[in-house]
């Protein structure tokens, strides 16, 4: 079977310039707007980036993370050791598509990166999207 046959099937058609159609890139990772989330179910992710408006990034190893915990009012909180990285937002525990969830993928180590979303977007946003408002670390 060919690949072009394959990727007709499986969705996943190149646009030329190294990305795929669809919000997939090449590395395995689903952009979903506020976060990325890996595909395959099997792969884990080292570290999760949160990246800021500013375009400052930081980046947390997984194996640092003790503890998550998700609050409808406060957020999601991320502690690792004496720190406290909280991630604020509306949608935080919303269903993107069956089984996937921000807190369910970072409790899964399915997530890549959390990005804080920026006004014009916030305003185009439904109901339903998830919308990460502050990351504060």
């Amino acid at each position: 079977m060919s690949d072009r046959l394959l990727d007709r099937y499986t969705g996943r058609r190149s646009t030329g310039d190294g990305e795929t159609e669809g919000g997939f890139e090449p590395d395995g990772n689903e952009d979903l707007g506020a976060f990325g989330w890996l595909r395959t179910p099997r792969d884990r992710a080292v570290m999760v980036e949160l990246r800021k408006k500013t375009g400052a990034i930081v980046a947390i190893a997984y194996s640092y993370v003790d503890r998550v915990e998700f609050s409808p009012s406060d957020g999601i909180t991320l502690r690792c050791g004496q720190e406290k990285i909280r991630i604020k937002g509306r949608g935080l525990n919303n269903e993107i598509r069956p089984q996937v969830r921000l807190f369910q993928g970072i409790a899964r180590q399915r997530v890549t990166w959390i990005q804080e979303t920026d006004a014009s977007s916030l305003l185009r946003a439904d109901k339903s999207a998830v919308i990460v408002e502050v990351i504060e670390c």
